[in-house]
């Protein structure tokens, strides 16, 4: 997972990535990226290119999405000077 990680913080420090990181579901984790991409066919290179869906067990899957409404928050206090990070807390 440290591959996976470090290919989609390449992908978010180059701009191709809004934010990833786990999702704690009750039936189990799973991981979350918003991509922001100029179409369908790159999205899927960049999803399809991860190392953990190459070496298994993570499946890739893509859907479209309208932005409605977005905002930034301040860093965590935690993070603060993690190269890439803009936030880090877990929300709701």
């Amino acid at each position: 997972m440290d591959e996976h990680g470090r290919y989609l913080q390449e992908h978010f420090t180059a701009g191709r990535v809004v934010f990833f990181g786990p999702v704690m579901a009750n039936d189990g984790a799973f991981g979350v990226a918003i991509l922001e991409m100029d179409d369908e066919a790159e999205a899927r290179r960049l999803g399809e290119g991860d190392p953990s869906l190459r070496a298994g067990p993570n499946i890739f899957e893509l859907y479209p999405m309208q932005v409605s409404a977005a905002r930034a928050k301040a860093p965590h206090p935690a993070i603060e000077g993690v190269p890439g990070n803009a936030a880090g807390e877990m929300g709701w």
